[in-house]
């Protein structure tokens, strides 16, 4: 049975420090946009912010990232990044993605990370607990 989970947006413009040689948004920096947006997203809208995670001596590490580059950010533009829980593994989730240009309303790319729940102490993966799976299913 499918659980469906919501998606939330989350808004951010292109800074200096984000531009490459070729005058757009550098590949790494769409990584950074999607983890900034995640972190805001499960303060407002799960919750259960990392902050929470960690004082439990848990984290989320990235295993696996998807990203399909379809056109460029470049500097001043002002985006949305989309995310959403898409599934639940024993050990970690699939988070899917979408970053649109708010002035030209198309997606500037997407994709999918796949997150492991780590036990910060160790740094050995942990299974979600079924709180946690409540918690994020809105």
């Amino acid at each position: 049975m499918d659980i469906p989970y919501s998606i939330f947006e989350s808004d951010f413009k292109v800074r200096p420090d984000d531009i490459d040689m070729f005058r757009h948004v550098h590949n790494s920096k769409y990584f950074d946009y999607v983890l900034a947006a995640r972190y805001d997203q499960m303060e407002r809208f799960y919750e259960m912010p990392m902050e929470t995670f960690m004082s439990q001596g848990f984290g989320w590490v990235v295993r696996t990232a998807y990203v399909d580059y379809k056109r460029a950010l470049t500097m001043g533009d002002e985006f949305t990044v989309r995310t959403g829980i898409e599934s639940f593994a024993d050990k970690g989730c699939r988070v899917q993605f979408e970053i649109i240009n708010k002035k030209t309303k198309k997606t500037c790319c997407d994709g999918w990370f796949d997150y492991v729940l780590i036990e910060i102490t160790t740094g050995r993966s942990i299974k979600v607990s079924g709180e946690m799976i409540e918690k994020y299913t809105i």
